[in-house]
């Protein structure tokens, strides 16, 4: 009686705190205990990081993060002008920044012939480089049928192989030092499971799963940990330059109303600067009900495919995207 009494017991408990977890929780639940009892951000303290993509959204936000922390800089993006603002923000932000602690390094991820020059220019001003975060990337929405050939290669080339190029420079240059560095990748939930009317950047999400944990595998043992970032919708200005089907082509339009269910990009920075600091191999960064779903696409895939095909019409699809 006794046992039973206990197991009733313990089930009850493991309901409740799933329960507490799903009502409350905006990331996996490793994030979700790391966040309350793990290694704070302030480790990251004097850590030189290269953030690409570090001129609007995400990249942005994590510029900020980390420069009240009172990491080291290197802003890169293709707007040079916006980087000025973030740069000109970080050092406001934290008086103990000296100017010389946040540089602007402006490229095309897509111009693979300057990445070997642009990892020089920041060598040569801090000498090292100890945490990489590959942010740069943009967005996609289409009917696959409507997509252009062309609009997939663009997205790979600047989602995919200028990530891959730039990291592999990084890499060899650690390898030549042995130096014991940090690879982030910022992907999407599109990396782990489908976005319809976005096949072009989710395969290109895809595509850096394959990548970056066939190099966490590789380079472990030489020192190198891996942490890939998983966020869901993100209040961002990612529709501006979002392509559509045809070459040249952009979503464009206004930004997201503040009612829709997406995270502020200031959440999700600080999430980010979490799991770096603890090396997390892989994490999700969602709200709901999207957490929900990636847990059961995860876990119950089957069951969640066949309800997805049969419920997400296009329209219901740029609802839930969009946060409707």
């Amino acid at each position: 009686m006794i046992a039973v009494i206990f197991s009733i017991a313990s089930l009850a408990t493991v309901l409740v705190l799933l329960l507490y977890f799903f009502a409350r929780a905006d990331c996996d639940v490793t994030l979700f205990i790391v966040e309350k009892f793990g290694i704070k951000p302030r480790v990251l303290k004097n850590k030189v990081v290269w953030i690409t993509g570090a001129s609007s959204g995400i990249g942005e936000a994590l510029a900020y993060e980390l420069a009240v922390i009172g990491s080291k800089l290197v802003l890169s993006g293709t707007n040079e002008s916006k980087l000025n603002e973030v740069r000109k923000k970080c050092l406001a932000m934290n008086p103990t920044l000296k100017e010389s602690d946040v540089l602007i390094v402006s490229f095309n991820m897509k111009e693979i012939d300057k990445h070997e020059e642009k990892m020089k220019q920041v060598l040569e001003h801090f000498d090292q480089i100890d945490i990489l975060v590959n942010n740069a990337g943009r967005s996609q929405r289409s009917s696959f049928e409507e997509i252009e050939l062309e609009v997939h290669k663009e997205l790979f080339e600047i989602n995919v192989f200028g990530l891959i190029n730039l990291t592999k420079l990084v890499m060899k240059h650690w390898y030549k030092t042995n130096f014991k560095g940090q690879l982030v990748v910022t992907s999407s939930i599109t990396g782990k499971l489908g976005a319809p009317y976005s096949t072009s950047y989710t395969a290109s999400k895809h595509a850096l799963h394959g990548y970056f944990e066939a190099i966490r595998l590789e380079s472990y043992c030489r020192g190198l940990s891996v942490t890939i970032i998983c966020p869901g919708p993100v209040f961002s200005a990612i529709l501006q330059n979002a392509v559509r089907g045809k070459v040249g082509e952009r979503v464009g339009g206004a930004a997201f109303s503040n009612d829709s269910k997406r995270m502020t990009a200031e959440r999700c920075a600080y999430l980010m600067s979490v799991a770096i600091a603890n090396k997390v191999d892989e994490t999700w960064i969602t709200e709901q009900p999207f957490l929900t779903i990636f847990y059961t696409t995860q876990y119950l895939p089957s069951l969640t495919r066949s309800f997805l095909c049969r419920y997400l019409t296009k329209e219901r699809a740029s609802e839930l995207r969009d946060g409707k």
